[in-house]
């Protein structure tokens, strides 16, 4: 694992691309509801924290006193970087995602118009009970896990024997069990791709070494969540903008899956992304020119905008009450009252 802090320095330049989410004028917060008055202050600000980035994903906050830091992934860069409260930015992990040398065959240009460049990285992070880091590959077509000596295990590359296409995101439960999203961006002609087998976009659970598919109806399968008490999983199905809510039975495996929450009557841009929830159930996700707050109950409570259009989000400090949101070239937090679950 290569550890080294960058060299050249990541200009605030990023605040104003193109894909800025939020006009002049625009109030920064939408409030629906009472609640979402209990959870984000009057007083509350996003800030950005570091600019500069190719298009960011996948952030989980590693809690390790005093040295406690956030892991985000840069898929552009094809890097996993470090950024510590003191404001360093270090490589964590070097190439990933893919880690071939013909990477003209693989990733998904980036979509956001700002030049002509592809998604090679890793995208979402987890971490497992151990504490060591679960990586939804993308452009590897696996989930891996980053070991202590800074090796890297493929945990499943393949579903039926056919090759994923690029996992989204992850999330692991307290007992193991890991689930993911597997769509095709990590095929750099997506669906008409040569090198493309599985035929499916799906939600999937790995568990004692099996994959098993929870659900092929979730088209571009994207973000993943659990509810707090591991009860409840979470997956939507990004350009689609509906949120599909499991019950996830004693044996771990969801069922009954059906809508908790539907985005298409706004037509801001931005897709329904990465996900986290709260300590108390509350879900936040990236969407609609933003992050929206839903209740338990799938009820829009608020959203608070972006510059740039938001990718995922993770909460972190010591505690947990600090919502870091990568979109895409910077990445922004925001302090809330409410707080969030270690480790996703």
């Amino acid at each position: 694992m290569r550890r080294h802090v960058l060299s050249v320095s990541l200009t605030l330049v990023a605040a104003v691309t193109l894909a800025a989410a939020q006009a002049p004028g625009e109030e920064p917060f939408v409030r629906l509801d009472p609640a979402f008055d209990r959870i984000v202050p009057a007083d509350a600000k996003l800030e950005l924290v570091k600019g500069g980035f190719g298009f960011l994903e996948g952030p989980v906050w590693v809690e390790d006193e005093p040295n406690s830091y956030l892991a985000v992934t840069d898929m552009a860069a094809n890097v996993i970087y470090k950024w510590t409260p003191d404001g360093t930015v270090s490589v964590l992990l070097d190439r990933s995602g893919y880690t071939g040398y013909d990477i003209w065959r693989v990733g998904m240009p980036e979509p956001s118009g700002r030049g002509l460049y592809f998604m090679i990285g890793s995208n979402g992070l987890a971490l497992d009970p151990q504490g060591r880091f679960v990586i939804a590959g993308w452009a590897s077509r696996s989930i891996k896990r980053l070991e202590p000596d800074g090796s890297q295990t493929t945990l499943a590359d393949r579903y039926d024997g056919k090759r994923f296409g690029g996992p989204n995101d992850v999330i692991v439960k307290k007992n193991g069990t890991i689930y993911f999203t597997d769509g095709i961006g990590g095929l750099r002609a997506r669906g008409d791709d040569p090198s493309r087998e599985l035929m499916i976009q799906g939600v999937y659970m790995l568990k004692d070494g099996r994959v098993t598919l929870v659900s092929d109806e979730i088209e571009n399968a994207n973000g993943i969540v659990l509810s707090p008490d591991e009860t409840i999983l979470y997956a939507n199905n990004g350009p689609g903008k509906i949120i599909t809510r499991f019950d996830v039975r004693s044996d771990d495996m969801p069922v009954n899956g059906r809508v908790f929450a539907d985005f298409n009557d706004d037509k801001t841009p931005g897709i329904t992304d990465g996900m986290k929830v709260d300590t108390v159930g509350n879900l936040y996700t990236t969407c609609c020119g933003g992050v929206w707050i839903l209740s338990p109950e799938g009820k829009k409570l608020g959203m608070f905008r972006t510059p740039e259009l938001a990718a995922n989000l993770a909460f972190g400090d010591s505690d947990f009450r600090t919502l870091y949101v990568p979109a895409r070239t910077g990445l922004y937090r925001i302090r809330l009252n409410s707080e969030g679950i270690p480790g996703r």
